[in-house]
């Protein structure tokens, strides 16, 4: 079966930085789109970032430049880079692909198992 599987979340203090890694397995296609999602407690599942499959990227207008969501095809990874984290940045982060079957259809989609981020002094 698919399966993304994340990595690199953590404790860090305020204005620190941290690099989330999605690897996907277990399949011999790409997704057509890759992103990053958040859940913080007591919170709904949020977008954070998002990137096609041509490279193409957008963000969430509230994290004002601090996050870079990135894919390299040949490794079939994609990354999420965190800069200046702030406590309202603490949640859990899950990576989502999204795989077109068909024009007619919306999009397959497939979620990791998340990785806690916490932001705490």
């Amino acid at each position: 079966q698919v399966q993304l599987v994340e990595s690199g979340g953590g404790l860090v203090q305020p204005g620190g930085s941290l690099r989330l890694s999605c690897a996907v397995s277990g399949s011999i296609f790409s997704f057509n789109t890759m992103g990053w999602y958040r859940q913080a407690p007591g919170k709904e599942r949020e977008l954070v970032a998002v990137i096609s499959s041509r490279g193409s990227t957008n963000y969430v207008d509230s994290l004002k430049g601090r996050f870079t969501i990135s894919r390299d095809n040949a490794k079939n990874t994609v990354y999420l880079q965190m800069n200046s984290l702030k406590p309202e940045d603490t949640a859990v982060y899950y990576c989502n692909g999204k795989l077109q079957r068909s024009p007619y259809r919306v999009p397959d989609d497939y979620w990791g198992q998340g990785t806690q981020v916490t932001v705490s002094s």
